[in-house]
């Protein structure tokens, strides 16, 4: 989305409550600008700041000035977030037009207008499906809904390009989508472009409308809705208007009140994180579920369609065995797309993706309506005969977003007459069973709060993704992890960030991770967030947000809170070692050894610890009882080889060695630690080709070789053995 540079700084001017200089600003705006209108409101602003400016000068005691000087505030902010919207709509040609169309025309956006109108919809559906002799005859019911499609539509541009609401209107946008007698369809269109144009530019009042929907609507699909809009406004936003009014922060920690709320915020991350994940989803199903469903049917894709191969070819006679494992293979790989549906994968973008190039998507609002089958695009296809039954069974059992089920209409519609023969004739009959690839969904769970929100998300992200003007809009996918927005930052919401943290551990986003447990108060910090914290500090290093922590601070409290706990031990000891403190890493390795003496990586980082400690004749009677017990474990090999190094045992670190670096993908390590062995072994030789071959490995981010031997962890080593800088500067000119 496109910005004003000058007006981005008259916001922040208003956010940073610098009054007097944001209204010069906006003035000189304007004096430069005289297509804007708004040049009255602005001198009205400016006459009640100069007003008050001259009280306090004149030294009168005002107790309700700061209450004055915000009010002025808010209006500025009004003022200006109006000027960027118009900016928007002239900036613009698509959103030039989205906003002149519903307004040209000459009807009465008034809300009590378009209400009524809604209202007669309802009304006259009910009276025709009643009158039974003018349903049959399907034209009154057909023109009824394209002209109150029309309607809608018009209306859905209109809020989208709105600019600032007052309370009144506010209020009636509340009562009408909160109001029984208007149609669901309606609401949730009216409450998504309300999201689309606070996306735009933030609105307090369209964000109370979106709060208040949600508290109060018993509809639950208008409610998730308004859920995600009043998200997406606030904390999947890169606005900061909000801290010009108190009421938004105040209504969302009221919000979190509710149990149900937090748990559904909570449930709201996740998906939205499995949204963003959707590429990597369709890349899983195209590589390695498509080719064995395919595999396992005898329906084959050519240039003239589908085609239904013979059953009883050549391959049945000579590998009769071949089709029994297509078909388990087929099983288990139908099976998974269920699993990932049902765990929140959107399974569905890849191969719908390719079907939103039908006409129908090049209207703004379509993306966006809910799946109802008179829509006036696919109304005629839908009740076409031939294949009516079918498309009912597929829409009602199927996890398709709305988006989705329009798509499959006017595809299936499009492949009919290229069908095979056989199954066009179960399809027209009726006799085609419809079995969608994630597999069915009970009615039951289609009206669960979360599978209603996942596929409106869906849709939202379609909507992102692949609109052919999706440049006009803010994307509030590109801020998926609002759990870490400070709005959020309430004490009610804790035990639901350790769960959304704990969701983004296990998908090593650790930016993210510490994101949201700093938003966590310090009241508030108890085992496992100290245990999430110290796993992420360790992969992202300290950050602006968590100066005053480390990962050895986080486990130390731990251990605090839980004294026994073996993981918080574990994790302290290998922080310690990380931290190059080996002596305090190996004391509560040996404690851990005492409640676990045959832990195998307990003694191996025991060892380790003793090696660094320059104590390796005790980690050499480890590891040889760990490499009789584990001949084959190539780590304990490593650890051994590196031992058998420091002690002098070259020939038997060599024959490790050789074995570590046969491997298929030998690790650069094992190059560079056997290159020292071979050093000081005094094959100079053999040491200068494994170092070559270890430089080979390493990128522009990878180990400097020159600082390892003059500055690193082993140019100590090197001395101790004998070899003197001027062998060093001789290596280094060899290699």
């Amino acid at each position: 989305m496109k910005q004003n540079d000058t007006l981005n700084e008259i916001i922040e001017l208003v956010l940073d409550r610098q009054l007097g200089k944001s209204i010069d600003a906006l003035e000189n705006y304007l004096l430069t600008h005289p297509q804007q209108t708004d040049m009255d409101a602005l001198i009205s602003l400016r006459d009640d700041y100069h007003l008050m400016a001259d009280y306090w000068q004149r030294g009168f005691s005002d107790p309700q000035r700061e209450q004055v000087y915000g009010q002025l505030l808010r209006r500025m902010y009004v003022l200006t977030a109006n000027m960027i919207t118009n900016w928007q709509q002239s900036d613009s040609p698509f959103m030039k037009a989205l906003h002149m169309r519903p307004r040209k025309i000459g009807k009465d956006w008034s809300i009590s207008s378009v209400r009524a109108q809604m209202e007669d919809f309802v009304g006259s559906l009910a009276m025709l499906q009643l009158n039974k002799e003018v349903q049959n005859s399907g034209n009154s019911s057909q023109q009824l809904h394209q002209e109150h499609w029309q309607l809608m539509n018009d209306f859905f541009d209109y809020i989208v390009t709105s600019r600032q609401w007052r309370q009144q209107q506010a209020d009636a946008f509340i009562d009408m989508l909160l109001s029984p007698t208007l149609s669901s369809i309606d609401q949730q269109m009216v409450v998504s472009a309300i999201t689309l144009s606070s996306l735009q530019t933030f609105c307090p009042q369209k964000f109370r409308v979106l709060a208040e929907v949600y508290r109060q609507s018993t509809d639950e699909r208008v409610r998730q809705r308004a859920l995600v809009g009043w998200v997406f406004a606030t904390c999947c936003s890169d606005s900061t208007a909000w801290r010009l009014f108190s009421d938004v922060g105040d209504t969302i920690a009221s919000l979190c009140e509710e149990e149900q709320t937090r748990s559904e915020l909570a449930e709201l991350q996740m998906q939205l994180i499995y949204c963003t994940e959707a590429d990597a989803d369709t890349h899983t199903i195209q590589k390695e579920i498509l080719p064995d469903i395919m595999n396992g049917s005898n329906i084959k894709m050519t240039r003239q369609g589908l085609v239904e191969m013979d059953e009883d070819g050549l391959d049945d006679i000579l590998h009769p065995e071949a089709a029994e494992e297509n078909m388990e293979r087929m099983e288990k790989s139908m099976k998974r797309m269920v699993d990932m549906q049902r765990q929140g994968a959107d399974i569905y973008f890849g191969g719908f993706s390719q079907m939103k190039r039908f006409p129908f998507f090049n209207q703004l609002s379509n993306w966006f309506v809910p799946f109802y089958s008179q829509h006036p695009d696919i109304s005629e296809i839908w009740n076409n005969t031939r294949g009516k039954t079918f498309l009912k069974a597929i829409t009602r059992l199927g996890a398709f977003c709305d988006s989705d089920k329009y798509s499959f209409v006017m595809a299936f519609n499009q492949v009919l007459d290229r069908l095979p023969q056989s199954m066009l004739k179960l399809i027209e009959e009726g006799e085609a069973t419809a079995i969608p690839m994630g597999g069915e969904v009970s009615e039951e769970q289609q009206e669960a709060p979360p599978f209603i929100r996942r596929l409106y998300l869906q849709d939202i992200y379609r909507f992102y993704r692949l609109f052919t003007t999706r440049s006009e809009f803010f994307n509030p996918f590109a801020h998926t992890v609002f759990f870490s927005h400070p709005l959020l930052a309430v004490p009610a919401l804790s035990s639901q960030s350790l769960s959304v943290a704990r969701f983004l551990l296990k998908r090593r986003r650790y930016a993210e991770v510490v994101s949201i447990l700093a938003n966590i108060s310090e009241q508030q910090h108890d085992f496992q967030y100290y245990m999430m914290m110290g796993t992420a500090l360790q992969h992202v290093g300290s950050s602006p947000l968590t100066s005053h922590l480390s990962p050895l601070h986080c486990y130390r409290q731990a251990l605090l809170l839980q004294p026994d706990n073996e993981r918080a031990k574990a994790a302290l000891a290998r922080a310690l070692f990380a931290n190059q403190e080996y002596e305090e890493a190996l004391e509560h390795y040996n404690a851990l050894l005492e409640q676990q003496p045959d832990h195998r990586s307990y003694q191996l980082n025991a060892a380790v610890c003793l090696i660094n400690l320059q104590r390796s004749n005790e980690a050499l009677k480890m590891l040889y009882k760990l490499n009789y017990l584990y001949p084959d474990d190539q780590s304990v090999n490593r650890v051994l080889a590196w031992a058998f190094t420091l002690n002098g045992k070259y020939e038997q670190a060599d024959k490790l060695f050789s074995q570590l670096l046969a491997e298929e993908k030998p690790q650069p390590a094992d190059m560079l630690n056997y290159g020292y062995c071979l050093w000081l072994s005094g094959n100079i030789v053999n040491a200068i080709g494994m170092f070559r071959q270890f430089i080979g490995t390493q990128g522009d981010d990878g180990i400097n070789i020159e600082k390892e031997f003059m500055h690193g962890s082993e140019h100590e080593l090197l001395l101790q053995h004998g070899i003197t800088d001027t062998d060093i500067r001789l290596m280094l000119d060899a290699i």
